[in-house]
């Protein structure tokens, strides 16, 4: 989910839902400059303030288990602190309009490929300052006790609710307490630091919501939403990333059928020192292949990972564009299918473990795959391969019930599950404003590297345990982790100590 703060441009736009994405909004963000410290406010003045939200397709049904994921917007907030706490005075408010009229808003109400936005507020006065932290707030399932939304599909289960795929009967999507006092962005996912807002001027704010890996569902039921975000600020809508993904050898957009997929992904590395590409933020091509990430951070590049399944249940490798500037069409970005007398993805399985000393803790936990590309110069460098079904699996670890055999003592545990192109990748370097040719996919053996991330439960992403992030290349039996066509590849267990 992207929310973004509009210039005049972007005003004169038709803005609607961008919707289709397993996508939930997020209950507050902040934006926090890699930095810290405070900023305040400086020059005196006033800018003028838009509030849109988009959600680019990624995880709906087929794809995920949604029809829709509906949440209700009270309030968006900025503040030009880095340690501002949630009773910290000096919130400005983004869309007050939402005060008095929250908003209820269906984040799978449509498919699109193109730049289009849902308003959630309009000329609002900022004071000029440089805001390092955002949040949004939902009307809580209980009502609150304040205003609520003119109406509400969630029929009786709270203001936030979801929708499973052929299911009329909505399931309340729980919220944490922080649902009434916002959660924050962590620091280094802003893309370029802090939003700064000049006096006279009007700003353009991307907030991504990584709806794929924002829900969570304990055990059977029911979920919970723990929402991942990126953030940055653009200026126009010419910042956009887009191409179409076609089979190597026709040339023509893959036959994907009701049971295919053909998942795009914007990816930059981590700031925790890995080297690792995550996702940015991830989309689904439509009927022909195409796709369309708009607007994006100005000045940024990203890597632009793209992979298929078709509707015969065929496996497309991943095909990777490095260093990809907004402002770019890539055209065709080729991906070849798998052959021999063995196809289709491989599944990998595994566990993740967490405890805290000598007894069992609870942490939230995201788990990818990756696969390492040669980036030219002898460079290496690891990136996130989006999985068919949700790209990272977001895990509840928060039962000894879940533990294999095997595990620590005293631990809590959950199991994961993603699929993934049983094929080495493709990749092409962006160069002198275009990628002149893709290598050709690497022969077997396939390997693969897990990662897993752990963060504290509700908290919008806090890292916990120490270290706060894992990753193995290998399988349950200590061998080096390879991907095999059509076959289930149990995963060496992650375990996470030290948490909270």
């Amino acid at each position: 989910m992207r929310i973004e703060v509009g210039s005049k441009c972007l005003r004169n736009r038709v803005l609607r839902w961008v919707g289709g994405l397993m996508g939930v909004v997020c209950l507050s963000a902040a934006l926090v400059s890699c930095g810290g410290g405070t900023n305040t406010i400086s020059g005196g003045g006033t800018g003028a303030i838009n509030v849109t939200l988009t959600d680019p397709p990624s995880c709906a049904f087929p794809n995920g288990a949604f029809d829709h994921v509906y949440v209700t917007i009270r309030s968006v907030q900025a503040h030009t602190s880095a340690t501002a706490d949630d009773n910290s005075s000096g919130w400005q408010e983004l869309a007050p309009q939402l005060n008095t009229q929250p908003k209820q808003i269906d984040l799978f109400s449509a498919a699109s490929n193109t730049c289009l936005l849902t308003a959630l507020g309009s000329n609002a006065a900022l004071p000029a300052g440089a805001y390092q932290q955002i949040r949004l707030l939902l009307v809580s399932n209980d009502g609150g006790g304040g205003p609520l939304p003119a109406s509400n599909a969630c029929a009786g289960q709270g203001f936030n609710c979801v929708f499973l795929h052929g299911v009329n009967t909505p399931v309340e999507l729980q919220l944490s307490s922080q649902a009434n006092t916002g959660l924050k962005i962590p620091p280094g996912q802003i893309v370029g630091g802090p939003i700064t807002v000049a006096a006279g001027k009007d700003v353009d704010l991307n907030i991504d919501f990584n709806a794929c890996a924002s829900i969570i569902e304990q055990g059977n039921g029911p979920f919970r939403l723990k929402p991942v975000l990126t953030a940055g600020q653009v200026s126009t809508n010419t910042t956009g990333i887009s191409g179409q993904v076609v089979d190597q050898v026709t040339l023509q957009p893959i036959t994907l059928g009701a049971n295919g997929a053909a998942l795009v992904a914007l990816e930059q590395q981590a700031q925790d020192g890995s080297g690792t590409d995550v996702i940015f933020e991830e989309t689904v091509t439509d009927s022909n292949g195409n796709f369309n990430f708009c607007p994006l951070p100005s000045g940024a590049t990203f890597d632009v990972v793209a992979v298929a399944i078709n509707g015969a249940g065929v496996a497309y490798n991943a095909t990777v564009a490095v260093g990809v500037p907004g402002g770019t069409n890539l055209g065709k970005i080729p991906l070849t299918a798998e052959a021999g007398t063995s196809t289709g993805p491989t599944t990998f399985q595994g566990f993740v473990t967490a405890k805290s000393g000598s007894a069992a803790a609870t942490i939230d936990a995201s788990v990818s795959a990756l696969q390492t590309i040669s980036i030219g110069n002898n460079l290496a460098r690891d990136v996130t391969i989006p999985a068919e079904g949700p790209s990272i699996a977001s895990l509840s670890v928060s039962s000894s019930s879940a533990c294999p055999s095997g595990a620590p003592s005293n631990s809590n545990c959950a199991g994961y599950t993603l699929i993934e192109p049983a094929s080495n990748p493709r990749v092409g370097i962006f160069s002198a404003g275009t990628i002149s040719s893709y290598s050709i996919p690497a022969p077997a053996p396939v390997p693969y590297k897990i990662r897993a991330n752990a963060a504290v439960p509700l908290s919008g992403g806090t890292s916990d345990c120490v270290p706060s992030f894992a990753i193995t290349n290998q399988d349950a039996s200590g061998n080096s982790l390879k991907a095999l066509a059509g076959t289930t590849v149990p995963v060496k267990e992650i375990d996470f100590s030290g948490c909270s």
